[in-house]
């Protein structure tokens, strides 16, 4: 479990492909301070573990279903990362509920700076935008924001000047595609709903108290 709380940007140090399989390796010495074998590490919003690593650096596999899923197939050596450890059972919980399960892809279509700010209307589809909401969570290549707006092939960000220097989002504008993770709850929620309207089902799975009950609400 990640916060979308955003520790470090990463540099990519060499990408080896075999078929459609990854092997990466990435320097961030801040991260790898406390790191261990078989850790989760959030990279660009997708939850990865740790195969190897030294004072600099650290690897990680990336399975064919990740490549096929994500942005991380554009990455190329130089490429900066955006990186999250997973969190602490007695760390502050800055953002909000990010699995590093990445739901699909996004493009940017517009950046535009508004007095302190910098709005960023990014396209998605359909099966995305069903889990946004105005002032809803999301997260953008792993970084916890909050939503400003939602249409009918998009929703809009806006990034104050922090995130914007300690994170990749400032560097990037139109036509770039990041990562996006919807709401974890909403999406809970929709599936629920989904059942709860599905006359074939048994009435033990309709949406009733009872049911919120035995599903921890």
């Amino acid at each position: 479990m990640f916060t979308g709380i955003i520790e470090e940007k990463g540099t990519i140090q060499s990408i080896r492909q075999t078929g459609e399989a990854i092997v990466m390796r990435i320097k961030a010495p801040h991260i790898l301070t406390d790191a261990k074998l078989g850790d989760s590490i959030s990279v660009n919003g997708v939850c990865l573990t740790v195969t190897s690593f030294d004072d600099e650096s650290f690897t990680v596999d990336i399975m064919p279903e990740t490549v096929r899923a994500t942005s991380l197939k554009l990455l190329s050596n130089g490429s900066s990362v955006n990186l999250e450890r997973a969190m602490g059972a007695n760390g502050r919980f800055g953002g909000h509920f990010v699995t590093g399960h990445v739901d699909g892809v996004g493009t940017i279509r517009s950046k535009r700076k508004e007095a302190n700010a910098v709005y960023y209307e990014i396209e998605v589809n359909e099966h995305l935008r069903r889990h946004m909401m105005m002032k809803g969570s999301v997260a953008v290549d792993g970084t916890s924001l909050t939503i400003f707006g939602v249409d009918a092939t998009s929703f809009l960000i806006s990034i104050i000047p922090h995130t914007l220097e300690e994170t990749i989002i400032g560097s990037k504008g139109p036509g770039d595609i990041v990562n996006i993770e919807t709401d974890m709850l909403a999406k809970y929620m929709d599936q629920l709903l989904s059942r709860s309207q599905n006359t074939d089902k048994d009435a033990s799975d309709k949406l009733t108290e009872s049911f919120l009950k035995d599903h921890g609400f």
